[in-house]
């Protein structure tokens, strides 16, 4: 059976196109701000840099947790 689980940067894709999903739905401010700093650039790191090591360090805690 093959693994469900993913990698770091298709489960930010993932976030970031639900987060995406909703924000059509309701267009929240909030959450379209957010996503204007989440999108990734060509080379796939996010437009706030910063961005990408705090998700990264949330990955490493929820992996931990698991």
């Amino acid at each position: 059976m093959p693994s469900n689980e993913l990698n770091p940067s298709q489960a930010y894709r993932a976030m970031f196109n639900f987060l995406q999903a909703y924000y059509e739905r309701t267009g929240a401010d909030d959450i379209g701000a957010l996503l204007g700093s989440m999108q990734l650039l060509g080379d796939g790191i996010p437009a706030d840099s910063a961005i990408w090591s705090e998700w990264l360090l949330v990955v490493a805690k929820v992996s931990k947790e698991s």
